[in-house]
């Protein structure tokens, strides 16, 4: 009996309950997210601390090694890197270059206030002075991407949130990741250095050294991937599992040099991502084939697990100033007032937000998460790593405040925002009118003297309404802007051409027909009427009208139809 035993020390206990409970929670994956709209992390992080040393007591990050903070970073560092590789890879192409304005407006004047409301909210809350919220401010001015996977991706945001909303959102939370070093050092070097000397040093050091290098890094990284990946590709050297593991090593090759030489490596993985997509070419061959998405599934379930595990409970206490109450009315401050109030007074500056709702979501929804605890430690190690940095009481509370807010925020974005989409999607939904005239016995439609009549509302580029899988036709309120799908909506296309637009008639629309790789062709609506019966196959073909038919239409058929004004800007 001796030859068996018994191992029970945390080598083989942790692969155990991470892989057990990974494998239970994919078992019902769809009942949690599609019918009791919980988030997955909130379930992970709560599993964590069930599990953690002030639980069950099974796993103790502390026991793995020396410094758990350090650890915490690491980890933290690699799963931001290829999550903001593969967040980038997924945008569309020159997302960038089209959507700079609103990208401007949410890096610089809302995320400075974000910076400023948050140590504000720290200062009064924990009675420290306003230089030393800064620097705990910064750790929080990022939104996370990590976090924000559970409503950014997946069958419930393509099926509730716009796809334009969940680009910005995305493009924003990888961006900002990054660049969460300029707050932090700003306030680093003002509490060591006299304010010029701190400034003239932030210029140097951060934008020129961990920002713009990192920036130029990327750019050429990323593009010497992509013709490299692509040259390999067309002679027939790369097989499919590397071709689609490409995104993820260039996200580990590039943390790791950025690590060597001493620069931003999340920023750089994100522009990297960005150059190396530039031409939509890799995401569209990468689009449907799910091993992205599979791979940041876990990479957020793991990481929330752990992070469960080290929350500091023992640290919140009245002899540091962190009482628990403190704690929740800092929760509930950051929650409502970091972000909220700048999207809604800024959504006018920033196209990509285009409604009042749409504002509230963007606003609600900027989860404190992994790059908030990676700063945190980065704080510290600054602030021990320099005797004389008059860092005061700051690298004793800021993990713990970082980490009491990160919890708070997985509860808060975890359980409300599902809750709100349930009760009103952030884009206009399916009217009442749209569904009788769908249920009608005859199941046709008539779309009359488009050409002739006044809209009461013009479409932007790729406006069309949001559709659950399954629903095949609906008319605007008006009945005159009409979008449907043929068959469960696909993803769309902006960078479709418009074509054959009539631009001597001011309220001429066009119809925009094509499937998901191909290009759209826009077609003038000249006649006074034009009948649709959405239970033909080939339904009317009518002075250049083309629409398909229903679900189940052959393959050769269209997926998608738009009809959209003759202002739509589409490149």
């Amino acid at each position: 009996m001796s030859e068996i035993q018994i191992h029970t020390d945390q080598l083989q206990v942790v692969p155990a309950l991470l892989g057990g409970f990974i494998f239970i929670l994919g078992l019902c994956s769809l009942i949690v997210k599609e019918r009791l709209y919980l988030s997955e992390t909130l379930l992970a992080t709560i599993f964590g601390i069930a599990i953690g040393p002030y639980a069950l007591n099974w796993i103790d990050p502390s026991d793995w090694s020396s410094d758990e903070k350090a650890l915490s970073q690491e980890f933290s560092r690699y799963a931001l890197a290829i999550k903001v590789m593969i967040a980038g890879v997924t945008l569309p192409k020159k997302y960038f270059m089209r959507e700079w304005r609103s990208m401007g407006m949410l890096l610089l004047p809302v995320m400075s206030v974000m910076w400023l409301v948050g140590s504000a909210i720290v200062k009064f809350t924990f009675n420290i002075s306003f230089l030393h919220a800064l620097a705990i401010g910064a750790c929080m001015a990022p939104t996370d991407l990590v976090l924000a996977n559970g409503i950014l991706k997946g069958i419930f945001a393509e099926s509730h949130v716009p796809r334009h909303l969940r680009n910005v959102l995305t493009a924003e939370s990888g961006a900002n990741d990054g660049l969460g070093y300029l707050m932090l050092f700003l306030a680093l070097y003002l509490m060591r250095m006299p304010g010029g000397q701190a400034i003239g040093t932030w210029f140097y050091a951060t934008w020129g050294y961990k920002i713009l290098l990192s920036i130029g890094i990327g750019i050429v990284a990323g593009f010497i991937a992509r013709k490299a990946l692509r040259y390999a590709e067309a002679a027939g050297w790369v097989d499919k599992e590397s071709f689609l593991s490409a995104s993820i090593t260039l996200a580990l090759l590039l943390a790791g040099v950025c690590r060597i030489i001493g620069t931003d490596d999340i920023l750089c993985c994100f522009v990297a991502a960005n150059s190396f997509t530039w031409d939509d070419w890799f995401r569209v061959e990468t689009k449907d084939k799910g091993l992205q998405e599979t791979l940041i599934s876990l990479i957020s379930l793991s990481f929330f697990i752990y992070f469960g595990t080290i929350i500091p409970w023992s640290a919140y206490t009245s002899a540091n100033m962190l009482n628990p109450w403190r704690i929740v009315v800092a929760i509930i401050l950051m929650m409502c007032l970091r972000r909220l109030p700048a999207i809604v007074l800024s959504y006018k500056f920033i196209p990509a937000i285009r409604t009042w709702q749409e504002a509230l979501f963007a606003g609600w929804f900027g989860p404190i998460g992994v790059s908030a605890i990676f700063y945190s430690v980065e704080a510290i190690k600054q602030l021990e790593k320099k005797e004389h940095s008059n860092g005061g009481r700051v690298k004793d509370i800021v993990y713990p405040i970082i980490c009491a807010i990160v919890f708070g925020s997985v509860i808060v974005h975890g359980v409300t925002v599902p809750l709100v989409l349930m009760g009103k999607r952030v884009k206009t939904t399916l009217s009442a009118s749209a569904s009788s005239i769908w249920n009608q016995s005859n199941r046709r439609m008539s779309v009359r003297s488009l050409s002739g009549q006044r809209r009461s509302r013009k479409l932007d580029r790729g406006d069309s309404q949001s559709f659950m899988p399954g629903i095949s036709a609906v008319s605007t309120a008006d009945k005159r802007g009409l979008s449907f799908y043929t068959s469960s909506p696909p993803e769309p296309d902006y960078n479709n051409d418009l074509r054959n637009t009539d631009t001597n008639n001011t309220e001429a629309v066009c119809i925009i027909i094509g499937d998901n790789n191909a290009e759209a062709v826009g077609v003038n609506l000249r006649s006074s009427t034009a009948e649709v019966a959405f239970n033909d196959t080939l339904v009317s073909e009518d002075n250049g009208l083309y629409i398909a038919g229903q679900s189940g239409a052959p393959p050769s058929l269209p997926e998608r139809v738009v009809i959209a004004d003759k202002n739509v800007d589409a490149k």
